[in-house]
Order: C-alpha cells, then sequence, then structure tokens
C-alpha cells in the first residue's frame, strides 16, 4: 500500500526529458490523473533497475511520491505491456510517437480522462499486432487507417468533434453525392451557400466525407472500410492534419517524420 503523501496509477510513458547527469523527467498519461510528470532519480544509471520499466511507449504501473510544485517523485515501478513492435520497427515507432505528441499536446495535467486514455493504449495495441516491417504494403493501409481512426476520436475525446452531419452554419442536411466543404474554424462540413461565410474552409469530396463518418461512428474495425485510393488516405490524412493543427496552433513534429517515412518506403517500392 502506498505511504502517505504517495499514489500507484497505470501509466503510459508519453515523453521522457534528460534532467542532470543521471535523472530523466518523464510525462505519463494516466487513467484517472490525466497528464502527470515526474522525476525518475538514476534512471539513466547503467545499473538503475527502474529504466526498463520507464521506457518511452511503454505501458507501467507507477508509484510516485508528490512533490511541492507539479513535479512528483518516481519511488517505484512495473511494466505492463512494453510494446516491443513499436521499438524495434521504425515505421510503427513513428505513427506510436505521433500519437503520444497528440496526447501530450492534448491532454491536461491532472485533469481524468480515461476515454483518451484508452484510445491511446487500443491504437499501441492495434499497432504492435501489424507484422513488422509489412508497411510497405497491407501495413501501411492498416497503419494509416488506424491513426485515422485514432485522430477522429481523440477530438471527440478532448471535446472537439467535428460536425459531420449537417451544415455547421445552417444546420441542413447535406445533398447527396455533391461537392461540400469542410471548415476548420467552425468545426464541421459546410454546404455551398454558407461557405462563403466562414473561413479556412477546404473543399472536401464526397468519399472523404463518408470515410470520416465511418470512422465517427464505428469502432476500430471501421478502419477496414475506408477505401485503399492513395488520394482519397493522402486528401483524408491532410483535412485531419490541418483540424489538429488549427485547433493547437502549432505544427504537429512528428507529421514530418511520418511523411520522410512514407517517400522513402514508396521510392523503395518504385525501384523493385
Amino acid at each position: 500500500m502506498p505511504k502517505a503523501g504517495s499514489y500507484q496509477t497505470e501509466a503510459i510513458i508519453i515523453k521522457k526529458t534528460k534532467l542532470g547527469e543521471a535523472d530523466r523527467i518523464l510525462t505519463f498519461y494516466t487513467p484517472d490523473l490525466g497528464k502527470v510528470q515526474g522525476v525518475a532519480k538514476g534512471v539513466r544509471k547503467p545499473k538503475s533497475k527502474m529504466s526498463g520499466h520507464l521506457e518511452l511507449l511503454t505501458y507501467s504501473k507507477v508509484l510516485l511520491t508528490k512533490g511541492r510544485g507539479s513535479l512528483d517523485t518516481i519511488t517505484g515501478c512495473q511494466a505492463v505491456e512494453s510494446f516491443l513492435p513499436l521499438k524495434s520497427d521504425l515505421d510503427l515507432c513513428a505513427c506510436a510517437l505521433y500519437a503520444t505528441e497528440l496526447v501530450n499536446q492534448f491532454g491536461v495535467e491532472r485533469q481524468e480522462n480515461r476515454h483518451l486514455f484508452n484510445l491511446l493504449l487500443e491504437l499501441m495495441q492495434a499497432l504492435s499486432n501489424i507484422p513488422v516491417g509489412s508497411l510497405e504494403t497491407a501495413g501501411r493501409l492498416a497503419s494509416d487507417g488506424l491513426l485515422r481512426y485514432f485522430e477522429v476520436h481523440l477530438l471527440e475525446a478532448v471535446g472537439y468533434r467535428p460536425q459531420l452531419q449537417q451544415c455547421v452554419s445552417c444546420r441542413l442536411s447535406l445533398p447527396p453525392a455533391s461537392i461540400n466543404y469542410f471548415s476548420i474554424s467552425a468545426g464541421g462540413v459546410v454546404c455551398s451557400m454558407c461557405k462563403p461565410k466562414l473561413t479556412f474552409t477546404y473543399t472536401v469530396s464526397p468519399p472523404v466525407i463518408d470515410a470520416l463518418r465511418i470512422l465517427q461512428d464505428g469502432g476500430w474495425p471501421s478502419t477496414a472500410q475506408i477505401n485503399s485510393d492513395p488520394r482519397l488516405r493522402r486528401e483524408l490524412e491532410m483535412l485531419l492534419r490541418n483540424y489538429l493543427r488549427f485547433i493547437l496552433e502549432r505544427d504537429i513534429r512528428c507529421t514530418t517524420w511520418l511523411d520522410v517515412l512514407r517517400h522513402d518506403s514508396q521510392s523503395r517500392l518504385d525501384s523493385n
């Protein structure tokens, strides 16, 4: 049982920062406390018993002692799931780090969001089930679908669920099989009549709207229903990426890494 002033929590390690010569500041995302930061003293020493349990992209049980400020001290830890496939494959690792960057940016310190914690945990488990080294073929489609599902449901978990069923301005249903628009400033689809009234509006093809609706209303298996056409998948990705960037008011750093890896993978395929 934790001592007075201490507490135990499940946590996913989403960020790590060096501190001094041997310590490290770790950022956790937890089911009951939201985002929490703690200092792991001596964890960078070769003989540290905690280092293997506090690696990035690890799901652990952590014992912390409350500090005077927002930074607590880690006094014990036990890995629950290490997600080794994510750490042994560059493409899978990039996907997972992209997700943890979003959780770090959207997560609120000391504010419970169990939905977001479960979403991240389920994504890491699903990515770990993709065969290592397969992301140049079917695995690429699977990982892209998983990330799009994660983005759509992260938006819902943090209060930015996009309106996809009717015009976000006039509230009228969108006509079927027509060109519509998505306003990232208003947070939803827009009809052609209301487009001039809103800013940051993008043209959106009907298949992208359909894909967003499938992802929004379905579970993880709904990712298999997304059209495999590369142009549609790229349009869907860029729409969500721009919406996330607009909300955060900053770039998402891991997107650069994801794009480089995709380009390298495509170059290898083209050369075969």
